[in-house]
């Protein structure tokens, strides 16, 4: 019904404005008395195989919603009551910031893919972090893990970044049980240059020491772009190594056109960007995959791109990922493609879970 009816409809809309309606309608439905009751009994897949313990977290399941769905805490309750095991909300930036000029979210049907050019538009870190509090507060049965995925506002230099992070890390710490740290973005402009080696170690050793003057430090994760070289990977893997950080999202959107169905004028026309959904499913497992070996499994990786399936999230996990998340393939797919996929996992008699945690 999903397929036949419902998308068909949704598409006639312009992509950012049915997001908005789409979200509005489920914070209405989920306010009604009972709805959400019904939909964690139809929607949680509640078996403790599909269990994992990650950087020190006990997920209920490995399906997460990726950050960009739900940037400002909004829907946290919601997604949970759909079936994910873990939420990441944001990007939050220090200060609220309206993102890239309109239109800047784009449907690449052919493809079952996305574009877009966001630029961290959010309402900033200090409501989310609110909102998240509230969450805590009245969790109830749900046992969803929540990540929070802090970067830097578009006027602030590079050289000053660390300061938009430090902002972030500390208003969200006592709300979210995980951090990432989001450089890799392609719609802010020099956000990418602090993947840089240099630069990015400074900026991680620096969160890690404000982490470790916790009583109880938070995981900290690095989310990278998927046009990485190998060369930079190996970076990476020495980066995580020398900050200790947590593990690694691999990955965000590319910036690459290659092989896509849609017409090529089209995507021209669509403008800059970065892509999501299908199109990036083989590169980001790639990418997983090289992680994983190069770095002997050393550390945790959280696989995103292009999973539609259940035989998607076994790609990725047995390219060395732990944990999966979605978010383009929620709008094709439907409300019910957590419950799907951990269905069907559950159908292999050992879940495949990478090593490491």
């Amino acid at each position: 019904m999903y397929k036949r009816i419902i998308l068909p409809l949704l598409f006639r809309f312009d992509a950012e404005t049915i997001h908005h309606v789409v979200t509005s309608l489920l914070k209405f439905a989920f306010a009604i008395p009972g709805v959400s009751a019904i939909c964690r009994k139809l929607y949680v897949v509640d078996d403790q195989r599909l269990a994992r313990t990650v950087f020190g977290l006990t997920f209920p399941n490995p399906i997460g919603m990726a950050a960009g769905f739900d940037k400002n805490a909004e829907l946290v309750s919601e997604l949970s009551d759909l079936g994910f095991g873990f939420v990441e909300i944001g990007t939050v930036t220090p200060r609220p910031q309206p993102g890239n000029p309109r239109p800047r979210l784009f449907r690449l049907k052919a493809d079952q893919g996305l574009i877009n050019r966001m630029g961290f538009n959010n309402k900033g870190v200090g409501p989310a972090a609110g909102r998240l509090q509230q969450f805590k507060a009245n969790r109830g049965e749900r046992k969803v893990i929540v990540g929070g995925n802090i970067g830097k506002n578009k006027d602030t230099a590079n050289e000053n970044a660390l300061s938009d992070y430090l902002i972030g890390f500390r208003e969200l710490f006592d709300a979210v049980d995980y951090f990432v740290v989001n450089v890799s973005s392609p719609n802010t402009p020099g956000l990418r240059d602090l993947q840089e080696r240099e630069p990015l170690t400074r900026l991680l050793t620096a969160l890690q020491q404000e982490n470790r003057q916790r009583p109880a430090p938070k995981p900290i994760l690095l989310k990278i772009a998927p046009d990485l070289t190998n060369s930079q990977l190996d970076d990476i893997i020495a980066i995580v190594a020398e900050t200790d950080i947590a593990g690694v999202i691999a990955t965000n959107t590319t910036i690459s056109r290659a092989d896509l169905l849609t017409d090529a004028n089209d995507v021209t026309q669509m403008g800059a960007g970065g892509v999501s959904g299908r199109p990036l499913r083989e590169r980001a497992t790639e990418v997983i995959r090289y992680l994983h070996q190069h770095s002997g499994g050393a550390f945790p990786i959280i696989g995103v791109g292009g999973i539609f399936s259940a035989d998607d999230a076994l790609e990725k996990l047995r390219a060395g990922a732990s944990l999966i998340q979605v978010y383009t393939s929620f709008i094709y797919e439907g409300p019910a493609l957590a419950r799907r996929i951990n269905r069907e996992l559950l159908n292999y008699q050992v879940v495949p879970f990478s090593t490491a945690s």
